[in-house]
């Protein structure tokens, strides 16, 4: 009988001692919760975002968004490199939820002005196509901000880069910030702690901005953004500052272009980290990562390395596509990407 009251006991507590488990569990997921919203951190939400998650309601979504941007790629391959970039755009302000694509309305200035985008962004064209396909297949269903996502992943598959399992359960914000937009997007002339503090405030370490960073592998940039590195920069080689004064002057042509890699400009690959160690990136923020500082190792193994730098790549973009998403009842799924409901 004793016998049995001291296993009794025994049962008692150690189902008490669990439940008190659980209800710590709850209050640190709690207060987590409260301080997010009160401070301001950056939430990453994992919880109600998968991979799968339109696996019954929309079947064929990702095969209509990597048609589409095969067709884009093949007709200007530059299209995934803006794409891309405007993921970036999208994530780094209250996370990515769409708001990048709105336009300006009565009630508020979007964010395609903002200082760091101002003249540059492009690709939004590309989105609606497949937005519009998306719809014709499953109406309402599908967010701008996942179909951003996905189109992202897509645009540096389609150049010969990585894929990953684009995490999806994203919804729209129904509204934008121009003035989040100029704060916390870096600019091309940001320094290497400037980076690395803007970075960290999303939640991404100082490794993966340096992997996010190759993402200058493709794509172009404009004069106006690297005008004072080719004429007045010194941790610069000589030839490349020269051939590039060529279309970028002192004064004038502030919209012509030049490749943010220049040996191979439309592939996805580690060239991008070996310009960096011979003195050739085109922003001074990319030849920030390789200048006597933190970032000047990492540079040198992804230089050597580029499946290394692909793999931690795809990490990083993950994380970052993980930055404070709408999810549940919050936002909504709009109907036209540059317009809320």
């Amino acid at each position: 009988m004793a016998s049995n009251k001291v296993i009794s006991l025994a049962l008692i507590i150690n189902l008490l001692i669990r439940v008190l488990r659980h209800m710590a569990s709850l209050t640190k997921n709690l207060i987590l919760a409260f301080l997010c919203v009160l401070f301001g951190f950056v939430c990453f939400s994992n919880a109600q975002l998968s991979s799968n998650y339109y696996g019954s309601s929309c079947p064929n979504l990702k095969t209509i968004v990597g048609d589409a941007m095969k067709e884009a790629v093949n007709r200007e391959a530059r299209l995934g490199a803006s794409v891309v970039r405007l993921f970036f755009h999208d994530c780094f302000v209250n996370g990515c939820d769409a708001s990048i694509l709105l336009d300006d309305t009565s009630s508020f200035t979007g964010e395609k002005n903002a200082n760091p985008s101002m003249n540059s962004l492009r690709g939004f064209e590309v989105i609606d196509t497949i937005k519009t396909q998306v719809e014709a297949a499953c109406p309402n269903v599908v967010s701008c901000a996942d179909i951003l996502a996905l189109a992202a992943q897509e645009g540096v598959a389609s150049l010969g880069g990585p894929s990953w399992a684009v995490q999806l359960g994203r919804r729209d914000a129904r509204t934008a910030s121009l003035s989040s937009a100029n704060a916390q997007i870096p600019m091309p002339t940001s320094t290497l702690s400037t980076l690395i503090s803007m970075f960290s405030a999303k939640g991404l370490n100082a490794a993966e901005m340096t992997a996010l960073s190759g993402s200058h592998t493709i794509g172009q940039a404009r004069c106006a953004s690297f005008r004072n590195r080719v004429n007045n920069d010194t941790n610069i080689d000589s030839g490349f500052a020269a051939t590039l004064r060529a279309t970028c002057p002192a004064s004038g042509g502030d919209g012509n272009l030049a490749p943010l890699d220049i040996q191979t400009p439309s592939q996805f690959d580690n060239k991008y980290y070996q310009n960096l160690e011979a003195r050739r990136g085109l922003l001074q923020s990319d030849q920030e990562l390789f200048n006597g500082g933190s970032q000047d190792s990492l540079v040198k193994s992804y230089s050597s390395d580029g499946e290394a730098f692909k793999r931690d790549y795809a990490s990083a973009m993950v994380k970052m596509g993980n930055i404070s998403p709408l999810t549940g009842n919050n936002g909504e799924i709009r109907r036209n990407c540059r317009a809320i409901n």
